[in-house]
């Protein structure tokens, strides 16, 4: 072995191993980056230098160019968004509420909306949207209404806001208005009117109970003399004459024997009228 070679040849060996690391290295970070895992409930949008890709990914693995495209994941399920709003009533009563709605972007048009919206589409489309048809909605209806036809509100609101958000193809699952907020004021006001109600009602019961218990006094007096008027009626010679008879009877039952003394001489006798209490 010729000394002077050695130290070439293990430079030499040196140089290979390096570059052979190096190759494996970048090997392997292509690797890596050449393929991109959607996940369920997404879908997913080729990106290549900044531009997009109409072909829509469905949920699983797929190649990509290293460094050249990325793809970029857009959920396709129901999502939620919230936003608080304040607008004025039909009768100029200003009102507060927060709105939750439940919406999912239509997955064959998840190119379109985000070329040319963009990832933010809820801050930029929805959140605004809501803002304005609230408004708009919510000026139609006086206060009272507002709470009593909560329903009724959420129903237009919710027309509304679909009608607005399929131009962008997002569909509208759901609203929900978490809740009306008015003034102190005009709740103190609606207070006192619930108060006043309730004492009328309470106040027409009583009139009521009242106008049904004299009723019920006044059949009852008027039975009270047409049973006495039937025992008045009922009263007829025959029951008169075996009256006098049972009292003639008990007369007897208590006589001593001994005749009643009359002065003058008179024949005694037995008064039956006397007896009887006519």
């Amino acid at each position: 072995m010729n000394p002077e070679t050695e130290p070439k040849k293990r430079t030499g060996n040196l140089r290979v191993g390096i570059a052979a690391i190096v190759i494996a290295v970048a090997a392997i970070i292509v690797g890596v980056n050449s393929y991109a895992t959607v996940t369920y409930g997404h879908v997913g949008l080729y990106k290549t230098f900044g531009k997009l890709n109409d072909n829509v990914l469905t949920p699983g693995i797929h190649l990509k160019i290293p460094f050249v495209q990325t793809i970029i994941q857009v959920n396709v399920q129901v999502s939620k968004a919230e936003t608080d709003t304040t607008a004025s009533s039909k009768d100029l009563q200003p009102v507060s509420t927060h709105v939750a709605v439940n919406y999912s972007v239509n997955k064959d048009s998840v190119y379109n909306l985000m070329n040319n919206i963009g990832g933010n589409f809820d801050q930029v489309i929805i959140n605004p949207a809501i803002q304005e048809i609230v408004k708009e909605v919510t000026a139609r209806y006086p206060a009272e209404d507002l709470i009593a036809k909560r329903d009724v509100v959420a129903g237009e609101i919710s027309e509304h806001l679909t009608k607005r958000l399929s131009k962008y193809d997002l569909v509208v699952n759901d609203i929900n208005i978490v809740n009306f907020k008015f003034s102190e004021a005009f709740n103190q006001s609606i207070e006192a009117k619930q108060v006043a109600q309730q004492q009328a009602l309470k106040a027409e019961n009583d009139l009521k109970r009242i106008e049904i218990e004299a009723k019920q006094k006044i059949a009852q007096a008027q039975a009270e003399a047409q049973s006495l008027k039937l025992k008045k009626q009922e009263v007829t010679p025959e029951l008169v004459q075996l009256k006098q008879i049972e009292i003639q009877e008990k007369a007897i039952e208590k006589w001593n024997g001994q005749m009643p003394q009359v002065t003058g001489g008179a024949t005694p006798f037995i008064d039956v009228n006397s007896l009887s209490g006519k």
